[in-house]
């Protein structure tokens, strides 16, 4: 029988050969890009295969107010997620879904759909579950459903005080006030979590992993006082229903620290997601307070009063002729009353509020020494609160080529510049705080994960003597306390203080029926504890001047904080009738 093989190599046999060894050099070539050219690439690609990553929030620090009541915590959550690589076992994963559904309330149907839609990544299914219930979840351990920590900002207070304490979005960022302007002491470090896993992506018990913890935020305590923002909030929106004013602003101080116990705006933002989509948020969110600017009015007339004091220009009881009006160069300046009242002294003249009166003092003071104390009252100036969006203010002095001599005269009243709320109660402050400029603020103390930081009053300078500030409290009292009728008078307190009218002009001039009322006092004057300013926005209707609008909200506002305080009676109480 014949050998069937045939003896040489046939075209087959080359092909085959060329085959396997174009197969063992492709594979030759593989293993050096993988051994020698790109093994750390590669590696790096097996070991992530390997390990499981994520991060981990850090809790955002708590803002609280003066007595360490929370106004802003985050609370601990839990982000839920299907892990669609396990759910390629689609047995385990339909099981899951089941489960997970009943457990949130979802549809187990369309989850399972979502899940198993593709074969890599996290998909997210419930966000901000509460801690009791994803401790609860977890313990079900279901297949595939991983739960992350996450957090959830909560305001216990409400809208209270929203302008000051802000509020942060969805990406954990403040968004205005101190949850912005102290963004970077509250958000903290995030931490990560790196877990050595199995082929099916579950971690391994006694791998070597890493656990870098995230590092709480820090905690920022304030000066407000939750309860006389309370009062003071309330009171502001009474006080517009009433005279159905748009906006207005009360300010509360310690006069001799700086520390803000309450600043109240209205119009306000709600604290709502809803509440973020307004088209006016800008506007809700203004700390009026110190964001706007505002011709003062008569209450500048006590700081003019105490620049000629403090020169030795004049006393309580000087005297000069009011004719009810006054030439100053070639413009008429009239009192607000447009009366005329004699002769009348400087406790008369701040009583009656005469425009006349402060023209009379501003020319005994003279420009330069009128302007240089207008500084140093911090009038036009920041006061550096520690918020920001804080307004300078305008004001013309004689270096300006637009100022004219009778910018002197309607300064001296009030007009012809503009201030903030908050520097103006700053510098009435000084008046009862022996002549001394105290800088505001509203952040107490910072504590860190590695540091506490205590923030204390701060003296800026000396603007008036001990003396003259006594004599300006004892003027101001007799404003309030010397005039029977005066709205603004606290049953069994001695108030100090001064109302504010301020006309507002348009292209046509000056219309008396659109105003601002004011009106800024500190309580009890001889022993003050508490300044207050109260500023209403164009209040509608006869009532109009700040006698009469800002002076019996000043009164309700400033009784309540004297009670809350626990502050005693200084004046024989007056008996009901």
């Amino acid at each position: 029988m014949s050998d069937a093989r045939p003896d040489h190599l046939t075209w087959r046999h080359w092909v085959v050969t060329l085959l396997v060894l174009a197969s063992l050099g492709a594979i030759m070539v593989r293993l050096y890009d993988l051994q020698i050219v790109n093994h750390e690439v590669y590696l790096d690609r097996a070991q992530a295969t390997r390990h499981g990553n994520a991060e981990t929030p850090a809790p955002r620090g708590v803002i609280t107010d003066a007595t360490g009541y929370p106004l802003a915590v985050s609370i601990d959550t839990w982000d839920i997620y299907i892990d669609r690589f396990l759910w390629r076992d689609h047995v385990k994963a339909s099981e899951a879904a089941i489960a997970v559904a009943d457990f949130l309330h979802l549809d187990a149907d369309m989850l399972f759909a979502e899940g198993i839609s593709a074969d890599i990544g996290d998909i997210p299914i419930r966000r901000d579950l509460s801690y009791q219930e994803g401790v609860a979840l977890r313990a079900l351990d279901l297949w595939g459903i991983r739960t992350l920590p996450s957090a959830v900002r909560e305001y216990p207070e409400g809208d209270l005080g929203s302008q000051i304490v802000g509020y942060v979005g969805i990406d954990g960022v403040g968004l205005w006030g101190v949850e912005s302007d102290y963004d970077h002491l509250l958000r903290g470090q995030g931490g990560r979590v790196d877990r050595e896993l199995d082929l099916l992506g579950r971690p391994i018990a006694f791998a070597a992993n890493t656990d870098d913890r995230a590092v709480r935020g820090g905690e920022v305590q304030l000066t407000i006082d939750r309860f006389i923002q309370a009062i003071i909030e309330r009171e502001l929106e009474r006080a517009l229903e009433e005279y159905d004013a748009p906006s207005g602003s009360i300010t509360v101080m310690r006069p001799r620290t700086g520390e803000i116990l309450g600043m109240a705006s209205r119009p306000g933002a709600a604290i709502t997601a809803e509440g973020l989509q307004d088209p006016q948020l800008s506007e809700l969110v203004r700390n009026r307070p110190m964001t706007d600017l505002y011709e003062p009015g008569s209450v500048l007339k006590t700081l003019t009063t105490a620049m000629a004091i403090d020169l030795g220009r004049v006393n309580a009881e000087s005297t000069y002729v009011d004719e009810g009006s006054v030439l100053v160069g070639t413009d008429t300046i009239s009192n607000w009353d447009f009366q005329a009242w004699g002769e009348v002294n400087v406790r008369t003249y701040l009583q009656k509020s005469l425009n006349t009166g402060s023209v009379w003092l501003s020319q005994l003071i003279g420009a330069e020494d009128f302007y240089k104390y207008l500084k140093n009252f911090g009038i036009g100036e920041q006061t550096h609160l520690g918020l920001s969006g804080e307004a300078e203010g305008l004001i013309r002095t004689p270096a300006d080529p637009a100022w004219y001599p009778v910018d002197l005269a309607t300064n001296s009243f009030g007009q012809g510049l503009a201030a903030s709320p908050l520097q103006v109660l700053t510098a009435v402050n000084t008046l009862a705080n022996d002549g001394w400029l105290m800088r505001p603020y509203i952040v107490s103390r910072i504590v860190s994960a590695d540091d506490v930081r205590t923030f204390d009053p701060v003296a800026v300078r000396q603007v008036v003597s001990a003396e003259t500030a006594h004599t300006m409290a004892g003027l101001m009292n007799d404003v309030v306390d010397g005039v029977e009728w005066h709205l603004a008078q606290v049953d069994g307190y001695a108030v100090a203080g001064k109302t504010g009218t301020t006309i507002l002009s348009d292209e046509s001039g000056y219309d008396f029926d659109t105003t601002i009322a004011s009106f800024a006092g500190f309580l009890p004057y001889n022993d003050p504890q508490v300044s207050i300013l109260i500023k209403i926005d164009t209040p509608q209707g006869a009532l109009n001047l700040g006698g009469q609008v800002a002076a019996p909200v000043f009164s309700r506002v400033a009784a309540e904080i004297m009670e809350y305080l626990r502050i005693p009676p200084t004046e024989a109480l007056v008996a009901a009738p």
